[in-house]
Formats: structure tokens, sequence, C-alpha cells
């Protein structure tokens, strides 16, 4: 029994000298200024910045690394990462509900650009980096519950559509960028360029972001931080039966976001394969829906917001997805893609709108937890959505071949499809049709999602961290079913 006491001291002193140095015991934020929205968009902004340098280079390391099957590696590379993220999501929602925000950001962007570097050091170990960086692939998440610990009910919808403008944002130049580097000074210097941006976005989060969580909210004993069962992604899976609210949240994120995780992995491939899009064609493709997805998620997403309410804002994005996958999987014509590609701007409002829902109905002390869950269901999403499109692919016959012979000679890629002699039988994007199947049966299931009105916090229902002699100052005591409490408010349904 001593020595176990002994052993639990010194991992408490460990514990309380890890939070020292990481949130800084003084209560004052670490950083510049106040915290807000704009520290979250910089950091967003400047990572995916620095993977949308990368889209050229990564398309060719991909195609020369796996010159068959390209469709299918692509996605099981992509699967594993996103599994690894499924599986680690709710653990760090979780811990940033106690340890703070900054230290996750810290850590979450360091491990996701990890691998930039390594694309002209060693592809495979590049690959192999990538797909198991997922385990800290949840920028979003920590991002998601920095925002809601810092603005009010009203202003989150707002918020939201401004960080998912931003990612829209870096993707509008950076793909051009990278593209015309690579063609002019190759690519080892975009990738040198991607790491140094990077790094950048590290040294910003160290010196400028600062934390958002209140002192007050954390709890008052860091020997006992979270409930374990919390951060388990299938303990989550299983608490979500238990609120049917967030059950059809749940299954309508699942639905929705499993087809676009399988278009984000393969659809530059598919424009230059299919569509015989050149690699500028492709980075003007980009921007092109990027600008238009930044003035859906701000200026429109307000505006629906405000006028049919957050629901009817959801619906009407998954509407615009479906058009969208239909478009791509019926489309064979350039045209086409450039048409629907408008309509996949309008359908970016859709997450921000469930975000924001979500944010609303759920406990203050719990954001990150919650936002963690639904992270945690895109990253499931993550895994299949890739490996489910390029099984499609494979099925189909599509794969990715004499890229480099395109892009050097200027002669279009050479399709192969099943039945070349009757190509114009085959459809084009099988993969997108069964994806535009999946967002309706999304659009069914989110019918029934309730319209919250009221109050979004519940004064009851704040959860505990304790350690069975302290709780947060601002919790009222727990009912004791604190295994079965739902997190978020069922009262309407």
């Amino acid at each position: 029994m001593t020595a176990e006491k002994k052993k639990k001291k010194r991992l408490n002193r460990s514990i309380l000298l890890a939070k020292k140095i990481i949130i800084k015991d003084g209560g004052s934020p670490q950083g510049m200024g106040e915290p807000s929205v704009y520290h979250a968009v910089v950091v967003i902004f400047l990572e995916f910045f620095a993977w949308g340098l990368l889209t050229t280079p990564m398309l060719t390391v991909l195609h020369e690394t796996f010159p068959q099957h390209t469709f299918l590696m692509n996605g099981l590379i992509h699967g594993v990462k996103g599994l690894l993220s499924f599986l680690s999501a709710p653990l760090i929602g979780a811990l940033s509900d106690v340890w703070g925000r900054k230290s996750f950001l810290l850590l979450t962007v360091f491990f996701t650009c990890a691998p930039i570097p390594l694309m002209k050091i060693s592809p495979w170990w590049y690959f192999a980096v990538i797909s198991m960086s997922g385990v800290f692939a949840v920028t979003f998440s920590v991002i998601f519950a920095y925002v809601a610990d810092i603005t009010a009910e009203h202003e989150r919808s707002t918020a939201y559509g401004l960080v998912s403008a931003t990612f829209a944002a870096s993707l509008v130049t950076s793909p051009a960028i990278g593209a015309y580097l690579s063609v002019m000074y190759g690519d080892t210097l975009v990738v040198i360029l991607a790491t140094a941006i990077a790094l950048l976005d590290i040294c910003f989060i160290l010196v400028a972001v600062p934390e958002s969580l209140p002192e007050k909210m954390r709890p008052a004993s860091w020997g006992a931080p979270i409930s374990w069962e919390q951060a388990d992604p299938f303990a989550s899976l299983r608490k979500v039966g238990q609120d049917s609210t967030i059950l059809l949240i749940c299954i309508t994120v699942f639905l929705s976001y499993l087809p676009e995780a399988g278009q984000y992995s393969s659809f530059f491939l598919y424009l230059r394969q299919v569509i015989k899009f050149k690699s500028e064609t492709v980075a003007a493709f980009i921007a092109v829906v990027g600008i238009l997805s930044i003035v859906a998620q701000t200026v429109v997403l307000g505006i629906l917001m405000r006028s049919i309410g957050n629901k009817n804002t959801i619906l009407l994005g998954l509407g615009f997805q479906i058009l969208q996958l239909a478009w791509y999987g019926f489309g064979s014509q350039p045209w086409m893609m450039w048409a629907a590609g408008a309509v996949a701007a309008m359908s970016s409002i859709t997450f921000p709108a469930i975000s924001a829902i979500v944010s609303r109905n759920a406990d203050p002390d719990q954001q990150g937890v919650v936002q963690g869950m639904i992270t945690g269901i895109r990253g499931l999403c993550n895994g299949l959505g890739p490996a489910f499109y390029g099984f499609i692919f494979y099925l189909f016959h599509v794969e990715l071949t004499d890229l480099d012979a395109a892009d050097s000679s200027g002669k279009e890629p050479k399709l192969n499809m099943a039945n070349p002699t009757d190509e114009s039988s085959i459809i084009p994007g099988p993969p997108f049709l069964f994806g535009a199947c999946s967002v309706l049966l999304s659009l069914l299931v989110a019918l029934f999602i309730p319209e919250h009105s009221g109050p979004g916090v519940r004064p009851g229902a704040y959860k505990k961290h304790s350690n069975g002699a302290q709780s947060h100052s601002h919790s009222p005591p727990s009912s004791g079913a604190e295994g079965k409490e739902s997190l978020l408010d069922d009262s309407c349904v």
C-alpha cells in the first residue's frame, strides 16, 4: 500500500508539473490579446494552406509510389488515417476540456503537419507517417471547442461558418501556387515552403494564441481530470443511442460526410483521370470553389440561419450536396464539373450549421467532448469513405494511367475503364452516385432533428470533473445517473 501511495504521489506531482508547463498556473491567458475567433482562423488557414501547396506534388508522388491501383491505395492510406482519427477524437476533445485548448492545438497541428518534409525524403515513410498522423488529425475538433469557449450562443453559427470558410480560403490560392512552383522550380521547393508554413503555424500557436478555456471551468483537482468513459470512442457511440437528438445528428453527419470524405480523398485524381483536367485547371477549380465556399459559409450561412433557422439550413445544405454528387456522377464534360463545383460550395453550409446546433445544446464544460464526438464520427467517415470510393473505382476499373506523360507532353491521360469501346454507356463517376443515395438518406434522417428554440444550456445538466471531494465551482450536484445523462437537451423530441 505504501509503495502504491508513493507511486500515486509521484504521478500527481508529474501531472502538476505538466500543468504548470502547459497552461501556466496563474489564470492569465498566454498569448497575444484576448482569445478570439481570429486566432482560430489563423491556425486553420496556415495548416491547410501548407497542405494545399502540396496538391500537385502529392498526386505525383502517389502515382510514382503506387503506379498500379492508385485510387485503391489512396483510399486505404486515407482510410487508416481516418480510423485513427475516429479513435482519438473523443479522448483529445475530453482532455482539452480539462487541460485547455492551446496545448492540444499545438499537439494536433504539429503531428498533422509532421509528414510534410518526408514527402521528398522518403515517399514510403511519408505515406506511413501520414497514415499514423490520424491519431492527432483532429484540429477541427479542438478549434470548434475553442470557438465555443469564446462566443455567445447566437454568434456560434457565424463563427463556425467563418472557421469553415477559412478552410476554403486556404485552398483558394495554395494549390495554384504549389502547381506553379512545382513546374518552375520542382517539387522540392514546394515541400520546403509547405514545411516552413507549418512551422510558422506552430510558432503562432506557441507565441500568439491565448488559452480560451477559463480556469474556473477546469477541475479543481488535477488528479482525476476526465472520465475515461467519455474518451472511449465506442463508449461515445454507445452513449449516442441514449439521446435521440444527438443520435439523429450523428446519423446525419455519418451519412452525409461518408461520401464527402471519399470525394476529398480522390476528387483531384478524378478530375485529372476521367475529366482530363490539367494541373493548372485543377488548381483553378479549387480556387473558384474555395471562393464560392467562403461566400456561402460567411454571407449566405448567416442570412439563412436568421431567415429559415438552423434545421432548415442543414436540410438545404444536404439538398445541395445531393445535387452536387449526382452531377459529379453523371457529368462527363468539364463544364459540368464547374457547375457542380458551384453547387458544392453551397453544400458547404451543412457542417457549420450542424456544429452550431450541437454546440448550442451542449453544456459549457462539455463542448470539447461533444465536438470531439461529432469529429469522431467524421473521423470514422474519413476512414470508411476513401476506402469505399477507392474500392468502387477499383470495381469499375477506373485507374490512373500515364499521368506523368500527360503532364509533360500535353496529351490527355488514357482512360482505363471496363468496356472501353462503350465508354458513353458507363457512368463516369459511380462512387458519387452511391454518395448521393447516402446523402438522400441523411436528408430523411435530418427531417426528424428537433429545432431547439429555447436556451441551449440546461442549468441542471452540468457534469462534474471530480475526484470525490471537489468539483467545478459552477456545477450543481450531479444526479447519480451521470453515465446515462444526455449530452444534448432532448426535451423537444
